[in-house]
């Protein structure tokens, strides 16, 4: 997958997960909603990794300085 997630999109994009991964464990939600903040989280923390977003590839869009990259 070609990379379309920029820096500061990664670094915003690996707080939100840590984030959503605090909540996951702390905040008193019932059963359903701690597995949608976990699966967020995952997802946040894998694209910010991978440096490419399955959403921003279906839209065209890219956060990358570089196009191509």
């Amino acid at each position: 997958m070609t990379k379309n997630v920029g820096n500061w999109d990664r670094i915003a994009r690996a707080l939100g997960a840590v984030g959503l991964g605090i909540a996951a464990l702390v905040a008193p939600l019932p059963s359903w909603a701690l597995i949608l903040l976990g699966v967020n989280a995952v997802y946040l923390l894998l694209s910010s990794f991978c440096g490419a977003c399955a959403g921003y590839g279906l839209l065209g869009k890219s956060t990358c300085a570089i196009e191509g990259r």
